[in-house]
């Protein structure tokens, strides 16, 4: 079985090839769809005990024809759809049998009380404690005429119960599909404030990053009156089965009959696959799955937020969209004694993008104080060359990548700006396309990150997947412990990336190696995670570092991520003494230690400099601005 929240291999078993039907299997590929799952539709034959089951084989070879041409009838060519007919003597049994054989996360069940009276006591017996999710989905009548497209607003009903994870992923997948919104209602029940809160604060930091919650509600009182009271302004409404975290007859409750009663419009309602076999087992279940609320916003961003620079190998289609949108694009290379490559990396990217296709609008070169031929290799090929200690002089100059990419916003002049590094051995235009793409494609993406394969260098040799080792030994550990919104960012490292210049003008630069994880964090902060994309570049070639310096990187990025930590909890974590680092250093038999400080300086958002400001053509007083530091 997959996670207790996978949605990606779905069961609809159906009873009739109607209309009722339809709208089951057109759901279900809905929620299938987004994850690009697989969905299995069932159909069980029942033979009467005490007959053999050979003898319902023509009527199963009839009944695979039927179900084949009433699925192609509907066109659900979106997800990968298995066809199932089942001979057996009792229907739970072929439902159970198709789910373990299937692997089936999620079942889905028309829940139709006017044609099956009985379905309740089914619940009872079989559904108490299910091996997968269930969903039960009741029809209204204007659903059954105009279909789930009609489909707008979303009322998601969550308390404290471990349903709640998986009603808001059926919530965001069925609004994503359908374009609808939602709206997060909250009811306290009195003597239940403690664990309703704790729900709570856990959700607020998700809701905020789901494009689709338009409202959210809070409300003290009886959870049946007040859910009524709200779903009458709603198409649909999604809530988990009442149940006190695990105990027997979960299915059945007073919320959930005087729901069924009372409210006329389609209701869903979700209960997830139990692990714990007993009441016993039930703490340890109840204290985990409140911790999983992030990784339906991760898990979804990964799939919608996640790029390939094959899909902009157009280029020309991508200069379409940039004047479509009148924009102006310019790129930073970011340099320090890159005399072996850069002349090669400003070739390739200039013949690509300015000259073949006019993509880019300017190419800029600043150096961090080279001593050997790169800017006059880049003068030589017609870049404009700036040397980064020498710009903004009156703040002074510190070392670093993150103070040269924060005095290069000054010089740069495009609306979208672009960095990549100048190492690049095998360096092609994708590097910069590819995190340029979804900037012009989707307007709601801020700021974008590439990734890559990167082999380590020894000797000769070529190691696949040697590369990245500060990203997987130190970075992405701590972006999971602390801002797991950010875990879903194959190289939160990687020195090609892509932004919006009112995004990046906007928020602080680190001067040093934590320059790319400070630029994360604030803008996860500040404009939520759906603002942040990531595109597949392929494969960087490039020098590999040793690792004495591989373990100052990794040192600096500590800094930044407990810098933030501070700021988020208002206390102080790190004293000047910690800013420090003994290194270990060995020569003729013996070792020794060497102290270096790697102290990471933080620069303001540089739309709070008047110099900046004036350059832009921006009031010189606005709320933002501010004195820098």
């Amino acid at each position: 079985m997959s996670t207790e929240t996978s949605l990606e291999r779905i069961l609809v078993p159906v009873f009739e090839l109607n209309e009722q039907s339809r709208l089951l299997v057109e759901f279900a590929s809905l929620l299938a769809r987004d994850r690009k799952g697989e969905l299995v539709v069932l159909h069980v034959i029942l033979v009467p005990e005490g007959e053999s089951l050979s003898k319902a084989a023509r009527d199963a070879s009839t009944l695979r024809q039927q179900l084949d041409a009433f699925l192609r009838e509907y066109q659900l060519n979106a997800v990968t759809v298995q066809t199932e007919v089942r001979v057996a003597y009792e229907i739970w049994s072929a439902i159970w049998e198709t789910v373990t054989q299937k692997q089936i996360d999620t079942l889905i069940l028309d829940w139709d009380h006017r044609e099956r009276p009985g379905i309740q006591e089914l619940l009872e017996e079989h559904l108490t404690s299910p091996p997968c999710n269930v969903v039960l989905v009741r029809p209204a009548e204007p659903l059954l005429k105009k279909g789930w497209k009609q489909v707008r607003r979303i009322l998601l009903a969550v308390r404290a119960t471990p349903e709640s994870v998986l009603t808001l992923r059926v919530a965001t997948l069925l609004a994503s599909a359908v374009g609808g919104f939602i709206t997060y209602l909250h009811v306290i029940e009195p003597g239940q404030e403690a664990l309703e809160s704790e729900l709570l604060a856990a959700y607020l930091p998700v809701l905020r990053n789901l494009p689709f919650v338009s409202r959210s509600v809070t409300t003290h009182g009886d959870i049946a009156e007040s859910i009524l009271e709200e779903a009458t302004r709603h198409d649909v409404l999604i809530m988990g089965a009442p149940t006190r975290i695990f105990h027997k007859g979960a299915w059945s409750g007073s919320i959930l009959d005087h729901v069924l009663q009372e409210y006329s419009g389609t209701l869903i309602v979700v209960k997830q696959r139990v692990l714990a076999p007993d009441i016993e087992e039930a703490p340890h279940v109840q204290t985990s799955w409140r911790e999983r609320p992030v990784s339906v916003v991760v898990d979804k961003w990964f799939a919608e937020n996640t790029f390939h620079s094959r899909e902009f190998a157009d280029i020309e289609q991508l200069v379409a969209l940039k004047e479509r949108q009148n924009l102006t694009i310019s790129l930073g290379l970011p340099a320090l004694n890159e005399e072996e490559t850069v002349g090669k990396v400003i070739t390739t990217i200039k013949t690509a993008l300015m000259e073949q296709f006019p993509l880019l609008d300017e190419i800029v070169l600043i150096d961090s104080g080279s001593v050997d031929y790169t800017r006059e290799i880049a003068m030589d090929l017609g870049i404009p060359v700036y040397i980064h200690q020498e710009l903004l002089t009156r703040y002074g100059a510190y070392h670093g990548k993150g103070e040269a990419l924060w005095k290069s916003l000054y010089v740069l002049n495009g609306d979208l700006i672009a960095w990549i590094d100048t190492d690049i051995k095998n360096i092609h235009p994708r590097f910069v396309y590819g995190i340029l793409g979804p900037l012009l494609r989707e307007p709601r993406i801020q700021y974008v990150k590439g990734f890559y394969r990167r082999p380590l260098k020894e000797g000769e040799k070529l190691i696949a997947g040697g590369g990245g080792r500060v990203t997987e030994l130190t970075a992405r550990p701590l972006l999971n412990l602390f801002f797991p919104e950010l875990s879903g960012l194959i190289q939160p490292l990687s020195g090609e990336y892509a932004g919006r210049r009112e995004v990046l003008e906007r928020i602080p630069f680190f001067t040093g190696y934590g320059v790319e994880t400070g630029m994360l964090i604030d803008i996860l902060t500040r404009y939520g995670l759906q603002a942040i994309a990531q595109s597949d570049l392929l494969e960087r070639i490039h020098h590999n570092q040793p690792l004495p310096s591989l373990s100052k990187m990794a040192f600096a990025i500590i800094q930044v991520v407990v810098r933030r930590l501070e700021e988020r909890h208002k206390i102080r974590l790190l004293e000047d003494v910690n800013k420090t680092m003994n290194l270990i250093r060995y020569e003729r038999g013996r070792y020794y230690l060497e102290t270096v400080e790697i102290i990471e300086h933080e620069r303001p958002p540089i739309v709070t400099l008047p110099e900046y400001r004036k350059r832009r053509g921006l009031p010189l007083e606005t709320e933002v601005a501010k004195k820098p530091t």
